[in-house]
């Protein structure tokens, strides 16, 4: 997920080095909805959220540790936080789980294209100082046909495939959501990005506990994949993740960062075909096609001149 605090605005450093962490990124953020797969195999969503995030915030808190930096101090930040953690973390992890054990990871990576999309929506919406010009609108437009693609409807719609596509792109919705309240209550704080990740981090962890406590039972069985999966999905996919995103971001600016969004597809695709021998029709690859571009569209990214990419600062994501 992009950041970019009060603390983290400072020009981008035209030397430092950025393009092995953003394709790290990259890869870790694709390979997520692998990881996500094979972990559902022996665990409920919930347990594989719980997990994820209980790990990712281990190794996120250590990060914080290194760098001798503390928690976000003020009681309405952790208000913030907290609901951050419900539609930025909590909710989409979820929702991401449970719907690929509906679709395979392959379309769960494609669905995760659509993000952009719902963060212009979001912040056309709720942000007044966001307008609707013809080439956002148009990228829109755009980018929700390839939605109906990415579906294909001349198949028939319903049945459990729908119904997986429908949550992964709830997740998608909820990270909309979470960059337009980011950029609207938390940018402006003096916090570091590692501090408020760490106590983002806290606050979907405790969620996710309560939930995962009321709702699921241990597991029978839990094999060295599932273990495995979870472990990397955890340490890697949330907390790595963010840092290296941190990174990205210092180096290399937002806007380079935001980028990162053209690749998470490629490598989740890669990943489902490869190791797990998934199919994919030919409409998905075409209609994920057809979103990112009208991403780039909607971003300015297809045409010259300046342009405001601020409200489309993808993550997850966040990813995911």
């Amino acid at each position: 997920m992009v950041r970019s605090t009060a603390a983290d605005r400072a020009a981008p450093s035209p030397h430092a080095p950025w393009l092995g962490a953003y394709l790290l990124l990259s890869t870790i953020w694709g390979t997520s909805f692998l990881f996500i797969k094979v972990a559902d195999r022996q665990l409920s969503p919930l347990q594989v959220v719980l997990a994820r995030m209980a790990l990712g915030t281990a190794t996120v808190l250590v990060v914080l540790l290194i760098r001798r930096e503390r928690l976000p101090s003020e009681g309405r930040t952790w208000g913030h936080l907290a609901f951050l953690a419900l539609v930025s973390n909590a909710l989409p992890f979820s929702l991401i789980a449970y719907g690929e054990t509906h679709i395979s990871s392959v379309l769960a990576g494609l669905w995760n294209a659509t993000t952009p999309l719902f963060t212009l929506l979001i912040a056309l919406g709720v942000l007044p100082e966001e307008r609707p010009t013809r080439q956002r609108v148009g990228g829109l437009v755009l980018g929700f046909v390839g939605v109906a693609v990415v579906l294909g409807p001349w198949s028939g719609l319903g049945g459990p495939s729908l119904e997986g596509s429908i949550a992964v792109a709830g997740a998608s919705a909820c990270y909309g959501l979470s960059f337009t309240y980011l950029r609207r209550y938390i940018t402006a704080r003096p916090d570091t990005g590692v501090s408020l990740v760490s106590g983002q981090l806290l606050c979907g962890t405790a969620m996710m506990t309560a939930a995962t406590l009321l709702f699921t039972s241990a597991p029978p069985h839990l094999g060295a994949e599932s273990v495995l999966s979870v472990a990397a999905l955890g340490a890697l996919g949330t907390g790595l993740a963010y840092v290296l995103n941190y990174a990205v971001v210092h180096r290399a600016g937002a806007t380079i960062a935001s980028t990162v969004t053209y690749l998470i597809p490629l490598f989740a695709t890669a990943c489902g075909v490869v190791v797990l021998n998934e199919g994919i029709a030919w409409n998905e690859p075409a209609g994920a096609f057809v979103v990112l571009t009208g991403v780039a569209l909607s971003q300015g990214r297809l045409t010259r001149g300046t342009q405001n990419v601020t409200a489309l600062r993808p993550r997850r994501a966040e990813a995911i």
